[in-house]
């Protein structure tokens, strides 16, 4: 099943004579539409690389093809006159579904295509864009001229014009005389480097202007970046400063807060919480820490150490993830009813592992590390590991215990990119620490192998998100009758990362779901899920944009119980996050997913089961969409045995690698995992 985001390109042609005109129309480009930052495909006869040299200074994605290589691998293509100058804003074209859009300017004749020629266009922008073609035109001015812009710049082409500039120092003046204050520039910068996962970068842009205690701004994203990287004395400091500034001021203390947190020092993390809190008493990371920190909220464990296990997980709570609020409970669900402090000993994911945290690890009998996409850098970003959980290498290896990483995905985006070497050199020694890596999908598994050297890859295996079986693992469970579950859909859209999930797509992907929930309701009663807050911006611009009122469930202040129960009696959902396809399906209900992520993909192929996804840039969304989901409700009967006989082996995988990690922990075996260690010992000796 295809999910990727639609590929989109601008492409020109040209050829010697027209080469030397390019730099002009990049420029035009960028002022008039700062943006957007899409390949440039330059499709010429056979120019040698080096004769590019020039125009790549006036943009960071310019793709030289031969002609006959034709530019088939994107969905859309822009075609622009590569004599000529673009006069307008050119974003609205990428929403455009058409494989070849030629630019028109208005009120100007259509300009030549590709291998064509044509005059120079006059810009709107008026005399800055018709000097584009003077000799004078050289790529510093340029780059001024693109930073002095107001409005929303494209990361790509801001780095790409705003970093030389910042590197050669001094005075940022435009052509027409206008200055560009280099701190705040510096600022701009640093966060979309920071965005970006290139903290270091990001530290080197920011630390010129933090001799400044004026520039508040600079101090919170330099301290935040730092704090990205590990280096926490100096991120403390430089967050200190940034509280003088009252706008700043509640940012400041959240990350302070967070800071104190994860390293344990709680009466430290609330104080900074309550001094947000006074500073905006709506910021919600000082709210969610106040909250976390309050006095008395860890109790004393009440049996020894021991006899627990250690549960390294990200510990949900408050309005955060109803997906992630489950997750622990589950895991620990495959190993037996028990799941409160009688056997466990949660430790949140996000904290230090330091001497103190590492002797709590190694006082119990062992750790198990999951469930949830852990392999992400961007959430809580930190430099030891490079992944969510904060262990440096030389802690990990002193862990004593046995340790066990159960259920955890890789979670990156298409598009996203992970700094090369801190996370490969942590997962390397995860895995040769490690008595068992097992992670929740074959495509996470994959992923990982490719971070390893050859002889540790074989050490990673599957182990299903215990949520896809959760009906097997709840004590009393009962399967809701036919006549019991509700003539419910329930529809969940995912608005963390928007950017990388929709692209240029998002008013594309509105109008179809507004199609799609029409046509729903003439089968089912359509109902929304909101896993977060975030996520109900689906129902405002549902409704805005195509005066359609969908009722909400706001999932995220339900208990596990509750959420539980939604997803048993609904018969149907539709979920474009992970834990909107994984819970629903593991509480038997029959589940498609919207598809804007490859961890979507990764499970439904672990079932066998692509025709369950659907992705958000289909071209067909909704006819597809509607058409799957009238089949699941239409024999609905057969749709609910078909989830049941998809989680059996699932199940048997779960069941029999807790059976091993119990017997590895020392901890009481279920019935059903000696069952599934003995059968899969007899199928060993059978082979």
């Amino acid at each position: 099943m295809e999910h990727r985001k639609r590929r989109v390109a601008f492409a020109a042609g040209v050829d010697a004579e027209r080469l030397p005109r390019l730099p002009a129309l990049l420029r035009s480009l960028a002022l008039t539409s700062p943006a957007v930052c899409e390949d440039v495909v330059l499709l010429h006869p056979g120019l040698p690389d080096a004769d590019f040299a020039a125009a790549r200074r006036f943009h960071p994605r310019l793709v030289p093809r031969r002609e006959d290589e034709g530019y088939g691998d994107y969905d859309t293509v822009v075609t622009l006159p590569a004599d000529g100058l673009v006069r307008d804003d050119l974003a609205p074209l990428l929403r455009t579904r058409r494989p070849v859009v030629p630019y028109e300017p208005a009120g100007d004749p259509q300009p030549a295509g590709l291998t064509g020629s044509g005059e120079p266009y006059e810009s709107e922008h008026g005399a800055a864009t018709a000097q584009a073609t003077r000799p004078e035109l050289t790529p510093h001015r340029f780059y001024a001229e693109y930073c002095a812009l107001p409005g929303r710049k494209a990361h790509d082409l801001l780095l790409h014009c705003a970093l030389p500039l910042l590197s050669a120092g001094g005075p940022i003046v435009t052509p027409a005389g206008k200055r560009v204050d280099p701190a705040g520039l510096a600022r701009v910068v640093g966060s979309a480097l920071h965005q970006q996962g290139r903290y270091a970068e990001a530290v080197d842009v920011l630390a010129p202007a933090a001799g400044d205690p004026r520039r508040a701004r600079n101090h919170e994203a330099l301290g935040s970046a730092l704090m990205a990287l590990s280096r926490y004395p100096e991120a403390e400091t430089h967050l200190l400063v940034a509280t003088a500034h009252p706008v700043v001021a509640p940012r400041a203390f959240a990350q302070l807060a967070r800071l104190a947190w994860l390293h344990g020092r709680d009466t430290d993390a609330h104080r900074y919480a309550r001094q947000g809190l006074d500073a905006d008493p709506t910021d919600p990371g000082c709210r969610a820490l106040h909250a976390r920190t309050l006095p008395g909220a860890t109790a004393p464990p009440p049996v020894p150490a021991a006899e627990q296990v250690a549960h390294v997980a990200l510990y949900a709570d408050g309005q955060e993830n109803a997906g992630d609020k489950i997750l622990p409970e589950a895991v620990r669900r495959c190993f037996g009813p028990t799941t409160d402090a009688t056997r466990w000993h949660p430790v949140p994911v996000h904290r230090l592992v330091d001497d103190r945290l590492l002797a709590e690890l190694n006082a119990r009998r062992g750790v198990i590390v999951g469930g949830g996409g852990l392999f992400l850098p961007d959430t809580w970003p930190n430099g030891n590991s490079g992944w969510q959980w904060n262990v440096p290498d030389e802690q990990l290896r002193r862990i004593t215990a046995p340790l066990a990483v159960f259920g955890v995905g890789f979670n990156l985006f298409d598009g996203q990119h992970l700094a090369p070497g801190r996370i490969a050199g942590s997962l390397r020694t995860l895995v040769e620490h490690a008595a068992f890596v097992g992670l929740r999908n074959r495509g996470s598994v994959e992923r990982v192998r490719e971070l390893l050297p050859a002889g540790l890859r074989d050490r990673v295996r599957h182990q299903p998100c215990p949520t896809t079986v959760l009906r097997h693992l709840v004590p009393g469970w009962t399967d809701p009758a036919p006549g019991d579950r509700t003539d419910t859909v329930l529809l969940n859209c995912a608005y963390d990362r928007a950017g990388l999930r929709f692209g240029h797509d998002y008013g594309y992907f509105l109008d179809q779901m507004a199609r799609a929930v029409r046509g729903l309701r003439a089968h089912a009663d359509v109902r929304y899920a909101a896993h977060t807050p975030a996520d109900e911006a689906f129902v405002h611009d549902l409704r805005r944009e195509h005066g359609l009122t969908l009722p909400v469930a706001r999932l995220y202040d339900l208990t596990n119980g509750e959420l539980l129960d939604a997803y048993r009696r609904a018969r149907l959902v539709i979920g474009m996050r992970g834990h909107a396809t994984m819970l629903p399906f593991g509480c038997g209900t029959p589940a498609l997913s919207l598809v804007s992520h490859p961890k979507l993909a990764y499970f439904l192929a672990d079932i066998e089961r692509p025709e369950w996804g659907v992705s958000l840039h289909a071209p067909d969304l909704a006819a597809d969409l509607t058409e799957r989901a009238v089949g699941l409700l239409t024999d609905h009967g057969a749709a609910v045995a078909d989830v049941h006989g998809r989680q059996r082996e699932l199940l048997r995988v779960t069941r029999e690698n807790a059976a091993s990690l119990a017997e590895l922990f020392g901890l009481p075996v279920t019935a059903a995992q000696t069952a599934a260690q003995t059968a899969a010992r007899g199928a060993g000796a059978a082979s």
